[in-house]
């Protein structure tokens, strides 16, 4: 079993889940890593995903790239 550290991810949509899966970003802290225009470059992330990811990332006191 992998242990995760970091703040989880907020709900999205499958698309955009596998989308951060596939880019291996499993946790707030890793998204620290990648811009917001790195993410809508990803097949199946859209706006309101990184929104959601962006208001989340903020609630934590983090930010993208």
């Amino acid at each position: 079993m992998v242990r995760v550290t970091g703040h989880p991810l907020p709900k999205t949509s499958a698309p955009a889940q596998r989308a951060l899966d596939g880019i291996g970003v499993a946790t707030l802290e890793d998204l620290t890593r990648y811009t917001e225009r790195d993410l809508l470059a990803l097949h199946g992330m859209g706006p309101k995903a990184v929104r959601i990811l962006r208001e989340d990332l903020e609630r934590h006191g983090l930010s993208f790239a």
